[in-house]
């Protein structure tokens, strides 16, 4: 099967080359990246902003790599265990969940990052001014 790398698209009377053009995007160092996140990644994007909790991209890495989820009824407890933190005037908090830990800036709502329970045995936790255990 022979390779045509002169490709014309209808419509345009520039000859688009694709070789070219994957070439020139490994060597300027892009990746394509597809408009958008898995499903997955939507849809707990989703659930979170519906109870006014942000994830960093951190938080979010953290979750996957340590293949921790959160349901409905955990982003609910987070939000109320957030809630109180900025009751009591707090800015850096940690939460603490049967399966996991969370280091929230409290004023932004974020979720900076998360640890699950092998790591936080591991750990220091520093730059927080409370803990709430939910």
């Amino acid at each position: 099967m022979a390779v045509n790398s002169g490709l014309r698209i209808s419509g345009y009377q520039r000859p688009v080359d694709l070789i070219e053009i994957a070439q020139r995007t490994q060597a300027t160092g892009q990746q394509q990246k597809p408009d958008g996140s898995s499903f997955k990644e939507m849809f707990s994007q989703e659930m979170a902003s519906s109870h006014n909790i942000a994830f960093s991209r951190h938080a979010h890495e953290r979750l996957y790599s340590r293949g921790l989820t959160l349901s409905d009824e955990s982003l609910k407890s987070l939000a109320g265990a957030i809630d109180k933190a900025d009751a009591k005037g707090s800015k850096e908090t940690l939460i603490l969940s049967d399966d996991a830990a969370f280091v929230v800036s409290v004023p932004n709502r974020t979720v900076i990052t998360v640890f699950d329970r092998d790591n936080l045995r591991e750990g220091v936790v520093t730059a927080i001014d409370s803990a709430v255990i939910i």
